[in-house]
């Protein structure tokens, strides 16, 4: 059973940052790619930053330049540093693992920017 556990800040202020953490049961190196999500009230759920197996990253257009995804193989963990944070970073965020054809998430994590 794939699980994935996140920690992280809750409340940050504008100009902060963040890093969440995104655990999972197994080798993280079986995944075909890791990442973040996140969705504020009302609106889709948009990537954030993913890492393949490879250690390809992408960004999403509204973090680009001010997030970076790493992970620690060792560990099985994947991180999610963001800078710069705005109040319209505000959103659930969630960890997102694709494993063989099937996408697992985590069960989200709440992050508000205070302007």
């Amino acid at each position: 059973q794939v699980q994935l556990v996140e920690s992280g800040e809750g409340l940050v202020q504008a100009g902060g940052s963040l890093r969440l953490s995104c655990a999972t049961t197994g080798n993280i190196l079986t995944f075909n790619s890791m990442g973040w999500y996140r969705q504020a009230p009302g609106k889709q759920r948009e990537l954030v930053a993913s890492i393949t197996r490879y250690g390809i990253t992408k960004y999403g257009d509204s973090v680009q330049g001010r997030s970076t995804i790493s992970r620690d193989i060792a560990k099985n963990t994947v991180y999610l540093q963001m800078n710069s944070l705005k109040p319209e970073d505000t959103a659930t965020y969630y960890c997102n693992g694709n494993f063989q054809t099937t996408d697992y998430w985590g069960q989200g994590t709440q992050v508000t920017v205070s302007s």
